[in-house]
């Protein structure tokens, strides 16, 4: 496609909601990602934690 100006690309000729849109969405997401996965990390190693805490105090009360 060939723009003649800045505001033509921009606009996406009448679709520039739907592809600014997507864009933001996946940027959105990029973002999101690695936070998400860290805390799902975070959790997983607490409840892992906990599990062997819990199996070390019931082997200690047999």
């Amino acid at each position: 496609m060939n723009w003649n100006s800045a505001s033509e690309f921009f606009a996406m000729g009448g679709y520039a909601l739907y592809v600014w849109g997507s864009f933001g969405v996946c940027a959105l997401a990029f973002v999101a990602e690695p936070f998400l996965i860290g805390r799902r990390h975070k959790d997983i190693v607490r409840t892992l934690r906990r599990q062997v805490l819990a199996e070390k105090l019931e082997l200690e009360n047999k």
